[in-house]
């Protein structure tokens, strides 16, 4: 139904457009102690509440963190407010913790799945974690890894509507058409993410509770993107055929929900989340509006957990799936072998080549002359050539360059090493926030405690180029300009700008 559309694309001249798609990012990250252990202090209380934070959550676990990121059109701005939000996280936790660089967790024993069992500071949440803890144990459910967040901007959606109106009754039903193709070609595409991004090879001792799987006998590309990683159990019935349409997805989570398979479509652990409606039935009506792409491990080979140069492939990735047509004739039986497909890849020897090389080198291919006739960006044809190296060059890739790191069947020894280099580079940094080096300390540190409190921060230039910083709180916004901050004392200010924040924090203690 979507043929022609790369054409259009050119026709309509909204590749560039297409470049500044909206990107956030969602990563996940322990806390643990200077051992390795899982930190068993409890969540820091210098942050502003869980209720409302947006940028710093916790998930199954206390130690487990999640960091939040604004939607940005730039993949430096995304990142730049990645490290932000990891410093203060750095700056906020106790002086003897760091962050577990892995996906997989540290080793663990039986003490640590019961102390996580026992703590847990989110109430509202507790009745759906004890069924989590039931279902699933603890082990699978503190895995951890990057979610990224897609948007298509809404004037490249209106331009190409034109060339469709004939086949679509609405720009909603458009829309939705756009979304769901790159949503099931992700899922079809889904192994060469396992393969060019996986790094969880091992699972450290105290992961399973009995034997380990024949398997994983020996280190794989990605544990937490095979079978035995963060999936659905066979019997939810939300299998990847669940992508065959969208009525098929609409229709799959719903019933699963109703039979009890599924809690709510929190539950539900496919690489791909149609996002923006708070009821599934409404995104027939009301439309996507973004997409959570759910499948990358972090990288313990980059600070952030997700490196610059994979952030510029992954974005240029997602506009050829976008532009790819989908044989919906055998899309049931495509998707089931493109799950077969990515877990005999994600259980791969590392250093091996893939069974999928000769498909990966056709990918490659065709991004490479698509990134050419759409007059792609030098950092997108670079991250496209080198990552196509990668194909054929196993040993680039990072699970394999954590064979070597593994000692006696075992990462921690690596894992507390990177945690507490990252962290003394963190506190060890020139300047309180290293992404804002160009604003004034004073500013930085007003930046750093509302973050700390929980309000939403953007840094822009007005239109004589002044810099200045937007605060917003429960729906009021403060503009404070950086040259005017003066030395003032930072929680004083921010609590005469928004004095409900401060009651919100005390409610919290009660």
């Amino acid at each position: 139904m979507l043929k022609n559309l790369l054409t259009y694309i050119q026709e309509e001249h909204v590749a560039e457009q297409l470049y500044h798609s909206l990107i956030g990012i969602e990563i996940e990250e322990h806390r643990i102690d200077n051992h390795g252990r899982l930190s068993q202090l409890p969540y820091p209380q210098n942050l502003g509440s869980r209720r409302y934070h947006p940028y710093l959550q916790s998930d199954f676990s206390e130690s487990m963190n999640e960091i939040i990121t604004d939607p940005n059109p730039n993949i430096g701005g995304v990142l730049d407010q990645l490290d932000t939000l990891q410093t203060v996280l750095t700056r906020s936790i106790d002086k003897s913790e760091a962050f577990w660089p892995l996906s997989m967790p540290p080793a663990m024993n039986a003490e640590d799945k019961e102390f996580i069992k026992k703590h847990f500071g989110r109430p509202a949440y507790a009745k759906y974690r004890d069924y989590l803890t039931d279902k699933y144990g603890v082990a699978r459910k503190i895995i951890t890894g990057v979610h990224v967040n897609f948007s298509i901007p809404e004037p490249v959606i209106n331009r190409l509507y034109v060339h469709y109106r004939d086949q679509f009754k609405s720009l909603v039903e458009f829309k939705n058409a756009l979304y769901f193709q790159l949503a099931q070609n992700f899922v079809l595409h889904r192994w060469l993410l396992t393969y060019l991004f996986g790094a969880s090879p091992i699972a450290e001792k105290g992961f399973f509770s009995g034997k380990t799987p024949e398997q994983l006998s020996h280190p794989v590309r990605s544990i937490r993107n095979s079978i035995y990683g963060y999936v659905n159990e066979p019997e939810d019935k939300v299998d990847t055929t669940i992508y065959a349409s969208l009525d098929h997805y609409i229709n799959g989570l719903n019933s699963a929900i109703d039979d009890h398979e599924l809690y709510s479509k929190a539950e539900f652990y496919g690489p791909v989340r149609l996002r923006g409606q708070e009821l599934i039935k409404d995104y027939r009506t009301k439309g996507i509006s973004y997409l959570e792409f759910r499948v990358l491990d972090n990288t313990p080979f980059t600070p952030n957990g997700l490196s610059r140069h994979a952030m510029y492939f992954l974005k240029f990735f997602l506009v050829y799936l976008l532009v790819t047509p989908v044989d919906h004739e055998n899309i049931a039986d495509d998707l089931q072998q493109s799950f077969a497909d990515n877990n005999q890849v994600a259980l791969e020897n590392p250093d091996q080549v893939t069974f999928k090389e000769a498909e990966g080198m056709k990918i490659f291919k065709e991004l490479i002359s698509m990134a050419k006739s759409l007059h792609a960006h030098s950092e997108q044809l670079q991250a496209l050539d080198d990552f196509s190296e990668v194909i054929t060059h196993p040993e680039l890739t990072a699970s394999a360059m954590l064979l070597k790191h593994i000692k006696n069947d075992s990462l921690m020894d690596f894992g507390v090493t990177v945690a507490k280099r990252r962290r003394a580079q963190r506190l060890g940094a020139p300047t309180l926030l290293p992404s804002m080096g160009n604003i004034s300390f004073d500013a930085q540190r007003l930046i750093f405690h509302a973050i700390q409190l929980g309000i939403r921060y953007y840094v822009v230039k007005d239109e004589d180029g002044e810099s200045l910083i937007t605060l917003t709180y429960d729906n009021v916004t403060q503009v404070v300009y950086t040259d005017k901050v003066g030395k003032v004392e930072p929680l004083t200010y921010l609590y005469d700008l928004f004095p409900g924040i401060k009651k919100a924090a005390e409610q919290d203690k009660i």
